[in-house]
């Protein structure tokens, strides 16, 4: 049991120039390995079903995840390289749905995967990077029972009585605790949202049985940040099952992928910026710049501000426009509040922002953590007005939706230019009518009608630039 436990030392991940998990902790692994099966254990996968929840997308700041029923589950994970793939089919448990999250309607089969320092996702077999989500994925394999053991014996875990600690510096810190019968019974760790700063995650495991000639957990249930994440019931389970996850080329070469910004005019003074998956906005004012969105992580915010400041040299930027609270567009106002740079956001989402900015993020230290600049959150109501003088820049609550109770629009009434996140995401140029209408782009052309805004162009936080013809035609009101 002392060679194969050695050997599990050399997990790839993991290994460094530390000493191995203490010699007096090593009888308490011994037992753990030994009772879970982990000794001649190097891949494991499993099938199950449940809920799930979506995290970050609650429809106000401080409730629950969104709902997701999920039929079909699949985990594999390698850990000898220190891979998993996550394959499920998802669809919404709560109708009509509230909150974020995919899809917003019908159903949907989505693959996420890690693999060492890389993470991506699959969309049929187009594989797209992933870096926001390579903390949480690795932190998913490593607090499996299994997972535990070999990330354990390979980092300077210590043992005190029947809990077993270790933490992966500038990452995460994980505490597990053995049951009677020496099986992990529960996992805590603490990971860095680029949201909230430092968020605890907790894992239940239980209802153990044999499944050949290992040990795993027929019950799993996760909260983050104090809200239920996952509830899955396990049916089946395949040790040492084939498992060779491969990194694609296109994610080899992807090198920093949330620092690619790609600026097109959309308007004089008025730069739509893309390059990855979450997309913003530059506005040149008089004397300053207004900046839409800053999505996704610190990376993806920094080069968002830098790209602003080529393209107006010599303004400062004295705000950044916030869209709505959800994880993945918000994930960058950290590194704008870092440099003293105001939040408008909803009023919704004020006082979330305000403790949020300045919250602690010591697992992974990000701007705002090394600055601690005090936040200076804006509130808005139903409208609210930015003017120079020469340009207008109006701010609109997008009533009556059910992805966020704090979702603004940006309007230019000069340029005729729209700006708005999540309600309608563009298709291929030319697309027919969808078969299932998305709910929220029949609300997005209602809030246009009711607010009376001229628009030609819509700037989509996701997806390309289109004429407003293509949100017309994508909710079957074309003529």
């Amino acid at each position: 049991m002392r060679r194969v436990l050695a050997m599990l030392a050399t997990v790839v991940l993991l290994c460094s120039s530390r000493p191995a998990v203490a010699e007096d902790g090593q009888p308490t692994l011994e037992r753990a390995a030994l009772a879970l099966g982990a000794g001649a254990l190097r891949t494991l996968e499993y099938s199950a079903s449940g809920v799930s929840f979506a995290v970050g997308q609650s429809v106000v700041p401080g409730s629950a995840w969104p709902r997701f029923n999920i039929p079909s589950f699949t985990r594999a994970m390698n850990y000898e390289t220190a891979s998993l793939r996550d394959d499920q089919v998802r669809l919404r448990a709560e109708l009509p749905p509230r909150g974020g999250g995919v899809p917003t309607v019908g159903e949907a089969r989505q693959v996420a995967v890690v693999s060492g320092d890389l993470a991506w996702n699959l969309v049929g077999e187009a594989a797209a990077p992933a870096p926001v989500a390579l903390v949480e994925r690795q932190l998913q394999l490593w607090t499996t029972p299994h997972g535990v053991i070999w990330a354990a014996m390979a980092s300077h875990a210590t043992v005190q009585g029947r809990t077993i600690a270790f933490a992966v510096l500038g990452r995460y810190t994980i505490r597990a605790t053995l049951d009677g019968s020496n099986l992990i019974e529960r996992v805590e760790a603490v990971l860095s949202s680029p949201v909230v700063g430092d968020m605890p995650v907790e894992i239940r495991y239980a209802d153990y049985r044999e499944f050949g000639a290992v040990k795993f957990p027929t019950r799993i249930r996760q909260t983050a940040g104090g809200f239920p994440v996952v509830d899955f019931t396990v049916t089946d389970v395949r040790p040492n099952a084939p498992v060779d996850i491969q990194v694609p080329d296109a994610i080899r070469q992807a090198t920093r992928p949330y620092a690619r910004v790609t600026s097109e005019p959309a308007a004089a003074g008025v730069w739509y910026l893309t390059g990855g998956s979450h997309h913003s906005v530059v506005i040149e004012m008089k004397d300053h710049v207004i900046v839409v969105e800053a999505p996704l992580n610190d990376e993806r915010a920094t080069a968002v501000i830098a790209e602003a400041r080529r393209l107006v040299p010599g303004k400062p930027i004295r705000a950044v426009i916030n869209s709505h609270h959800h994880f993945d567009h918000s994930g960058g106002l950290r590194a704008f509040a870092a440099e003293g740079i105001p939040v408008i956001t909803h009023e919704t989402n004020r006082a979330f922002f305000e403790t949020s900015l300045m919250a602690p993020a010591t697992m992974t230290p990000d701007r705002q953590q090394d600055a601690r600049r005090n936040v200076v959150v804006e509130g808005v109501r139903d409208k609210h007005v930015l003017t120079d003088g020469a340009r207008t820049v109006e701010i609109h609550h997008m009533a009556g939706n059910t992805h966020a109770d704090g979702l603004l629009l940006v309007y230019l009434p000069a340029e005729r230019l729209l700006i708005q996140a999540d309600a309608f995401t563009p298709g291929l140029p030319n697309a027919p009518t969808p078969a299932i209408i998305n709910p929220l782009s029949v609300n997005l052309a209602d809030n246009i009608t009711r607010l009376a805004l001229s628009v030609d162009r819509l700037l989509p936080l996701h997806g390309r630039m289109v004429p407003l013809a293509d949100l017309q035609r994508a909710i079957g009101r074309s003529n």
